[in-house]
């Protein structure tokens, strides 16, 4: 139980947050499984857009580090190209 207002108010705003950042999180590394475990090289870069599209947002949501981002972007398209 929290001691103040403002901290109940802090508890509440943090709990919608986490639930709204775990969403975003959720889909963006769904997105990544969906490039690194395609079966076709085609597959893997039909896929490839979607995921580098998640993975900009969660940067510009502050999910996730835009370096993290920029990392895990370039890592995706090295392995999509791999399964040429």
């Amino acid at each position: 139980m929290t001691n103040s207002k403002q901290a109940a108010k802090r508890t509440r705003q943090n709990e919608r947050r986490r639930a709204q950042n775990r969403t975003v999180r959720s889909s963006m590394r769904s997105a990544m499984k969906k490039v690194v475990e395609a079966d076709a090289p085609e597959d893997a870069q039909a896929a490839l857009p979607d995921a580098m599209s998640k993975l900009d947002r969660a940067a510009r949501k502050h999910v996730i580090h835009p370096n993290a981002a920029a990392r895990q972007k370039s890592r995706l398209s090295r392995a999509a190209n791999k399964t040429d």
